[in-house]
């Protein structure tokens, strides 16, 4: 990642978006798990076992994402055709008063969203970011944007803490950004349909914001090719309330809502998935050949 982030400094994103080629080359050649995953989500979204191309270009995506990262923490934003969809809803949200939630998943570039916020001198932006399970990210940052990296709230602390320490960035008004699609070993998760199967997402966000009384705005910024990200924020909802003697019943319709949301972006912009693994925990998931169903069905 060091020797990416020196390339696109030193010699620009035409230049560098070049050494992608080999970057998804070695994917296809030599990542049998990553494949078997892009397979099993391709078919999901579009329908059909996908073909060779369509994965190549899947990583592909993935690979031109993480490079723009760097220009993103860089604050190169000249670099980019950005549209905002929603950002009314977002204006609303954070003139409640509150502070905001923003979640998103893995999904085109997260970054790209935590740039044009920084970017504003009026808006704090707080990033929940597990620093030990991401440590290139971790020093990327530090690197880039010494601002969003001295922002970061660990969540590996205690929970307790981790909640108090969102909360007094909430009170003063801050965006707290955290991802919903992914949870932490050991954590609570609820099964909801995702694309058609059953699928686990993490309900700690949401046990968050319940607490908080915050309002949780949905972001994700989807690349749409060439220099262009289309950034959406759509509100989840201005105040989670959640009833104790229903509270697993309303956590999973609040997940479900915010899969559907996720599913539907997708489908507009498929190559933007970025979970490269198991999503579903399918035991068929993963060869390079369809069974009769049109799915993966072994490692290969």
């Amino acid at each position: 990642m060091r020797l990416l982030v020196g390339v696109a400094l030193r010699l620009g994103r035409t230049v560098a978006r070049v050494v992608l080629l080999p970057i998804t080359a070695y994917f296809m050649i030599r990542r049998a798990p990553e494949r078997s995953a892009s397979r099993a989500y391709l078919t999901r979204v579009v329908g059909r076992f996908p073909t060779w191309l369509e994965v190549a270009r899947h990583f592909h995506t993935y690979a031109g994402v993480t490079l723009d990262r760097v220009y993103f923490l860089s604050n190169s934003l000249w670099r980019f055709d950005m549209r905002l969809i929603g950002l009314e809803e977002l204006h609303h949200a954070m003139g409640l008063g509150r502070g905001v939630l923003l979640i998103g998943a893995h999904v085109g570039s997260f970054d790209a969203l935590r740039a044009a916020g920084t970017h504003r001198r009026d808006v704090t932006m707080r990033v929940v970011l597990d620093a030990d399970h991401s440590p290139a990210l971790s020093a990327i940052l530090k690197q880039l944007n010494p601002q969003i990296a001295a922002g970061i709230i660990n969540p590996r602390k205690d929970g307790t803490a981790v909640a108090l320490e969102i909360g007094a960035a909430l009170n003063q008004g801050a965006l707290v950004t955290m991802l919903g699609d992914r949870g932490r070993p050991g954590n609570a998760t609820t099964t909801v349909d995702f694309l058609g199967q059953p699928a686990e997402f993490p309900t700690a966000p949401w046990q968050i914001a319940a607490a908080l009384h915050v309002p949780i705005v949905l972001c994700v910024g989807l690349y749409r090719g060439g220099n262009r990200y289309d950034l959406h924020f759509e509100i989840l909802t201005e105040k989670l309330q959640i009833d104790r003697k229903q509270r697993q019943q309303q956590l999973r319709e609040v997940v479900q809502d915010f899969a559907n949301r996720i599913g539907a972006l997708v489908r507009v912009a498929p190559y933007n998935w970025f979970n490269f693994y198991d999503f579903w925990k399918d035991p068929s998931t993963g060869t390079d050949r369809p069974h009769a169903g049109g799915n993966p069905t072994a490692r290969g």
